[in-house]
């Protein structure tokens, strides 16, 4: 944890103060708002700014050399976003560059003035964003990383090692503006291949170990859990109970397998940041969101943590493993 915590602090080179000083002297250059919905500290929001820094770069701004950014994070409390998102607008940022869907949410909902550039995991069409991937037609524009889509595919490799299992455990946050959105389009995925579901919802902690109480409880042989600001908050939480109850997890990302999670697939959250970053550049040099097309992910990745398959007893077959971009000994 020190670990992270210096991490993140180099990173962010003081720039915790800066909307203390900001109020103090005008910068000179342009200010992005970045607003997320982890925590600063989460090894995710680490290298997703590591990654919209150097999309920023490709397109000539430097933090603190000829662009400024104030951070807002709602550390999981989605609850929070409105009103940081009320915060950017207020401070009359260039940019709001964001991530997640109910982060684009409230800032949709906070200015149809100031250009917002997303990092989404929903169709940004379905969930009402905007009204075309081809041409947002809006003050918005961004990268979705496509999580209805690979869904489906997560639940396949988690059928696949586990062909045996009956009911599959998820997770859902009744607070999170799209989660009637992934649940159904889970729950579709699932009746593609007969697969019964657990829907178990958590807006806690306390509720998330309640969760896995009832899992193991209903005789879940797995978790799938879902891509949100949330859970990805949480993550080492979810592990470290995945752990303790012996329930085999797939993840939406590599992190939680890096943290001892079972598996995880799905886009390359870092490149699709870096793609926000080189979008919001753009802007600041004055494109219009209306008329940059919503970016879609081109690079997947299958992680798999043989460590933790070996702790759960389980035997990853071969086809499994030749698929992987990476296994985690």
């Amino acid at each position: 944890m020190n670990m992270r915590r210096r991490e993140f602090i180099t990173l962010l080179g003081g720039a915790a103060a800066w909307p203390v000083a900001a109020g103090a002297q005008q910068p000179a250059f342009p200010v992005i708002g970045y607003l997320s919905a982890n925590s600063p500290a989460a090894s995710a929001s680490v290298r997703n700014l590591t990654a919209f820094r150097q999309g920023l770069g490709e397109t000539g701004y430097i933090e603190g050399r000829n662009v400024a950014i104030e951070y807002r994070f709602a550390e999981g409390r989605l609850d929070r976003l409105p009103m940081l998102a009320a915060e950017l607008v207020q401070r009359r940022v260039a940019v709001i560059a964001l991530g997640g869907s109910d982060a684009a949410r409230a800032a949709k909902n906070a200015t149809a003035e100031i250009p917002v550039v997303f990092n989404i995991g929903n169709d940004p069409v379905t969930t009402g964003l905007v009204v075309s991937l081809s041409r947002p037609g809006s003050n918005i524009t961004g990268v979705t990383e496509l999580t209805r889509e690979v869904q489906g595919k997560r639940l396949e490799i988690t059928r696949e090692l586990l062909p045996n299992v009956s009911v599959i455990a998820t997770f859902t946050n009744p607070t999170s503006v799209v989660a009637d959105f992934n649940l159904h389009d889970l729950e579709t995925a699932a009746g593609r291949i007969g697969q019964r579901l657990l829907v178990l919802k958590a807006k806690s902690d306390s509720e998330i170990e309640a969760a896995f109480v009832e899992a193991v409880r209903q005789r879940a042989g797995a978790l799938f859990v879902n891509s949100n600001p949330f859970f990805g908050n949480r993550s080492d939480l979810i592990v470290a109970l995945a752990g303790r109850h012996r329930i085999p997890t797939i993840f939406p990302s590599r992190e939680p397998v890096e943290a001892g999670g079972l598996m995880g697939y799905g886009a390359n959250f870092a490149d699709s940041y870096r793609q926000a970053g080189v979008y919001t550049g753009r802007i600041l040099k004055g494109e219009k969101p209306a008329d940059l097309p919503i970016q879609q992910p081109t690079t997947f990745e299958f992680v798999i943590n043989l460590k933790t398959a070996r702790t759960l007893g389980l035997e990853i077959p071969p086809t499994l493993l030749a698929r992987a971009d990476e296994v985690i000994e």
